[in-house]
Order: structure tokens, then C-alpha cells, then sequence
């Protein structure tokens, strides 16, 4: 689901959850943080995403000042508004309710000009989840590895 210019990403999710659905979602935020966005100095590594009143937030997500924003700079950390369809984020809170995942941010994105963030509804891992994985890439890059020296 990555169409556009990634920003920043989230590899710390991939690692923790096991990924079941992604939905793009729009960003309410004000110019500076748009224009600190477009120069890199955006971080989503302990952002989290939940359902109020209806309406979805991303926590936890930090931008860092803009240097010539002065007064019009708003906090680094701060909760920011989701842009997504009344179904969307129905179907996200019903299975975050029922079925008990959790919303993860993956990535920022700028697509057309316009900032989107990725989030996915995800289960965690447990330990030995983490060292399956682990282990499943260690041999898939070791085959990968014995294919190219042997050709």
C-alpha cells in the first residue's frame, strides 16, 4: 500500500505485530509541521492509534519544530486527527473490540503533495513468534545466498 514518497517508517512494528489489514489514512496538521514533514524530521517509532467518539487519533507520533516556524510551531508530541471513512473506522473499532487487535501506524507518506499515514490493524507477537520469523529470514536469506554463488 505504498504509493508516494515514504518518510519515515516503522520497521519496529513489522517486528511486533502480525499484520492483518492496512488502511490509508489523511492527517490533520498545521503548515509547519507539513513543511518539518517534507524535510525528514518526522518519527512514528512509539506512535500508537485509537478510536474517540468516533473518530480516529495517532498518538505519540513526533515532529520535530520547524526551524523558521517561531510562534506558528505546535508541540512535537501531540494527539493528531485521522482522516478515514465512518466505515473504516467502524470496521477498525469493531474488530479492535471484538477480536482484539490494535491499530499500528507503518508508515508516513507524502502522496500528491498531501501527507498520509498507513496504519494497519495487528495482533502482537509473542516471544517465540519473534524467533520464528527471525529464523524463517535467516534461511530464506541463506538459500537467496547459496542460489546467487552458485549460478
Amino acid at each position: 500500500m505504498t504509493k508516494g514518497k515514504i518518510i519515515s517508517n516503522n520497521k519496529k512494528a513489522w517486528h511486533e505485530y502480525f499484520i492483518e489489514e492496512e488502511f490509508e489514512a489523511g492527517i490533520v496538521l498545521a503548515g509547519t509541521e507539513v513543511k518539518s514533514i517534507r524535510q525528514g524530521k518526522v518519527s512514528i517509532k512509539e506512535a500508537y492509534c485509537s478510536i474517540k467518539n468516533g473518530e480516529a487519533y495517532i498518538n505519540g507520533m513526533h515532529i520535530s519544530p520547524f526551524e523558521q516556524g517561531n510562534r506558528y510551531n505546535l508541540e512535537p508530541i501531540r494527539e493528531r486527527k485521522l482522516l478515514l471513512h465512518k466505515k473504516q473506522i467502524k470496521k477498525i473499532w469493531d474488530e479492535v473490540q471484538q477480536a482484539g487487535y490494535t491499530i499500528v501506524p507503518l508508515n508516513v507518506k507524502l502522496v500528491n503533495g498531501l501527507v498520509k499515514v498507513d496504519i494497519a490493524l495487528a495482533k502482537g507477537k509473542k516471544l517465540y513468534d519473534k524467533r520464528d520469523t527471525k529464523k524463517k529470514k535467516d534461511d530464506q536469506r541463506k538459500i537467496d545466498r547459496a542460489i546467487k554463488y552458485n549460478y
